[in-house]
């Protein structure tokens, strides 16, 4: 029992000096500091105790994760919480360390780990080790459970849901006994919470009951509906008043210490989306619908966070929700130039400006709200903005005039024109306007200016519509000597060429070595004269690249690009190759990688470029190297047939879903015979479901050719495209739809490309 020990500080230090915690291992390496932490968190300097207890999540609950330490240290603990010591925060951590573990396999039972031999126990994982040392210590938490501290009871209650399957045996009925007398509304919910999640079937009865307003309180009907997800069961009319009802959500589980559930209405939604059935998914959307049309601002923000989510996750929520959020936009009650205040007008401008950020992630399904964005777009301020940001994704056409006329105070709608997030969004199409309009901030724009990698962006995707900026863009040229010339090639007409072409030959050849490099690149581009470029890389070379593996990555990829013109260069690409047996970081190979197709490129022969592919692709660190090795295997494939002696390491990476597209395609150029294109299509499939490079997949499979898959194969295919789960899930924010909608796009065209030609060649 809690409290029913005195301390002995004497026998605790005695017990930790005992163990050798300079062998064990937390996330700094060596756990030598551990006791230290533990005395101190025992002893009477509050001001000590709390250093020490952040010192314990740092280390042997480092964001969740746990580590032989952590297992070592749990005894500890519990002695400390026995003695009524820091009670709560002990058990939290106590609990924390549970809840990083996991449950021994059922084959292990509850003893201590098997034998491996030799009469040596087996070596169990960290994980599991934690959950074990927690169950042990059970007795301790259930004990809690009665202890006149609310807090302390809600922290016990908490800890012994995360002892999983390992511990429910003991703790369900000393869980469902304490639920039977609690008073208290935050520990009741708690109660609730472990029973669902320990004895689901057996707790279903209670979370039904619990959600009626029966005088049931709001934190515990909050805490059923989170249940009633979980454990999957049916969501019905009573639980979508009851939802309703309760908002807004987020104040209902603030004090709770269940920081899975601490955003309920998101929760809710991710819950119920991943069932991915049709009832479910309309209990989502009905769900959002109303919560984005509450009168409660704080209920209306809580659903646009939430909508945003369910957008991420299904195809269909856009078109469901653009209603609800042009709505949720609109309730502000403020006119075309409402920006922020304060109070309520406040809470309510913040909400707006949600609303209206997600309705840009909406796309072309944002359609119906376009008048209300392009209203607020004239207005001022960051509303005016924000509704501008969402137009340009939304109605491009009619965003680009808004634009021009306000370019030089709509910074985040010009971000999302020029492209987003590290390029991640198509650019705004060409428009003669707002060409004037980037003319004349190019004109006034000041050295240094963080605007100008967004204005080349937009110049690049325009090309030769743009060549009006040419003198601009030369003017501004001495000052961006880096990221103006490949804008200039890009964008100059045939009558410009001269005068552009002139200007790069100039700074080519007088600029500083590192601000010449992308002058004669761009020349040689723009005319084909490579004699600028050549000099510059075997000038790059015989420095070392200035001795950076990403400058000498980067020469000797120009290098490539020149080809048999660059033949002079080869000696010094080969004097810059590492060692093959080096210790190399992931720089250093993808330097490797771009000398070996420089080489092969140059050369015309493969036989230097194997070796070198073959050791990256070798490497056994593949956790650390995925971009590594797609380089690698697009290079392997650059190579074609004779790139056959790489199979056995490109057959090795199709064992990584991440890896499976390039390995599949690469094995296709270089030796067709050796691919298993029925098992390779499979795995591709495989990879596109988990969401590990779908994009990549879904390419491999249509160079494969969608008519030679077997009918499985098409038929996966076919529901890739057509499924209401998105399959991109992985991305910036705001990026993902997008890349999705262009996902299922390929496919369906992949797909009914495949049909028309089997409908013409019956005919």
């Amino acid at each position: 029992m809690i409290g029913s020990m005195d301390f002995d500080h004497a026998l605790f230090h005695a017990d930790l000096d005992a163990l050798p915690w300079a062998s064990y291992g937390h996330a700094y390496g060596s756990a030598e500091d551990v006791p230290g932490c533990l005395r101190a968190l025992a002893g009477d300097d509050d001001a000590a105790a709390d250093e020490a207890q952040s010192e314990l999540y740092g280390s042997i609950l480092h964001q969740g994760s746990v580590y032989e330490a952590s297992a070592k240290a749990v005894p500890f603990l519990a002695r400390i919480a026995a003695a009524d010591i820091r009670t709560a925060d002990v058990l939290l951590l106590i609990g924390g360390i549970a809840e990083g573990g996991e449950d021994p396999s059922p084959e292990a039972g509850d003893g201590p780990p098997a034998e491996a031999g030799d009469g040596l126990p087996a070596r169990e994982s960290d994980e599991v080790a934690c959950r074990r040392a927690v169950v042990a210590q059970l007795p301790l938490l259930l004990g809690a459970l009665d202890h006149q501290d609310r807090a302390v009871r809600q922290a016990a209650a908490w800890a012994a849901e995360w002892t999983g399957a390992a511990g429910a045996a003991a703790a369900v009925p000393a869980l469902r006994d304490r639920a039977d007398v609690e008073a208290d509304p935050l520990v009741r919910a708690e109660l609730l919470s472990a029973l669902a999640q320990l004895d689901p079937e057996g707790t279903a009865r209670a979370v039904t009951e619990a959600i009626g307003p029966d005088g049931s309180p709001p934190e515990l009907r909050i805490a059923a509906l989170l249940a009633s997800a979980d454990i999957g069961l049916p969501w019905t009319p009573a639980h979508h008043e009851a939802a309703l009802a309760l908002l807004p959500l987020d104040r209902l589980v603030a004090d709770r210490f269940d920081h899975v559930r601490n955003e309920p209405l998101h929760h809710l939604t991710v819950t119920l989306l991943l069932r991915d059935t049709d009832p479910d998914r309309e209990a989502v959307f009905a769900l959002l619908d109303g919560a984005l049309r509450h009168p409660d601002p704080e209920a209306r923000t809580e659903a646009v966070w939430a909508a945003l989510t369910a957008c991420e996750l299904s195809r269909g929520a856009p078109a469901r929700l653009v209603g609800a959020l042009t709505a949720a936009a609109e309730a502000d009650g403020g006119g075309a130039g409402a920006d922020s205040g304060s109070g309520a007008g406040h809470a309510a401008s913040g909400d707006v400006s949600g609303a209206l950020s997600a309705l840009g992630r909406l796309g072309a399904y944002g359609e119906p709200a376009a008048e209300l964005l392009a209203t607020r777009a004239a207005g001022e301020g960051d509303v005016a903005d924000r509704a501008l940001e969402a137009l340009v994704t939304v109605d491009p056409v009619r965003a680009a005039p808004l634009l021009a006329r306000h370019l030089e105070n709509r910074p985040r709608a010009f971000a999302a024109a020029c492209g987003g997030p590290v390029g991640s969004l198509p650019p705004l199409p060409y428009d003669p306007a707002l060409l004037v309009a980037v003319r004349r901030r190019l004109g006034a724009m000041e050295p240094g200016s963080m605007a100008l990698p967004r204005l080349a962006a937009l110049l690049l995707s325009w090309g030769p519509d743009a060549g009006s900026a040419v003198p601009e863009l030369l003017a501004a040229l001495p000052a961006y000597p880096r990221q103006l010339p490949k804008v200039l090639a890009a964008v100059c007409r045939p009558e410009q060429r001269g005068e552009v072409a002139e200007a790069l030959r100039s700074l080519a050849r007088t600029a500083p070595a590192d601000d010449r490099f992308e002058a004669a690149r761009a020349l040689h581009q723009l005319t084909g004269d490579h004699r600028p470029l050549l000099s510059l890389l075997a000038e790059r070379l015989a420095a070392g690249a200035g001795g950076w593996d990403g400058a000498l990555r980067e020469t000797a990829t120009a290098a490539a690009a020149l080809g048999p013109a660059a033949a002079p260069l080869v000696p010094a690409l080969r004097a810059a190759l590492n060692a093959p047996d080096a210790d190399r970081n992931n720089p250093q190979m993808d330097a490797d990688i771009a000398i070996a197709v420089a080489l092969h490129r140059i050369t015309g022969e493969a036989a230097e470029a194997v070796p070198v592919l073959a050791g990256v692709l070798g490497d056994g660190d593949g956790l650390w190297r995925r971009w590594t090795f797609v380089r690698a295997a697009e290079a392997a494939a650059g190579l074609g047939p004779a790139g056959r002696p790489l199979v056995p390491v490109l057959k090795a990476l199709l064992t990584d879903p991440e890896q499976v597209p390039s390995a599949v395609l690469a094995l296709r150029a270089v030796a067709p015979d050796a691919l298993d294109t029925d098992r390779s299509a499979g795995l591709l499939l495989d990879a596109a479901e988990a969401g590990a490079a779908p994009a990549e997949a879904v390419e491999a499979l249509v160079a494969l050719g969608v008519d030679t898959l077997a009918d499985e194969h098409r038929d996966r295919l076919t529901e890739l495209g057509e499924r209401d789960l998105r399959v991109v899930r992985f991305g910036l924010s705001g990026t993902i739809e997008a890349a999705d909608d262009r996902l299922r796009a390929r496919i369906r065209t992949a797909v009914v490309g495949r049909a028309r030609t089997a409908v013409v060649s019956r005919g």
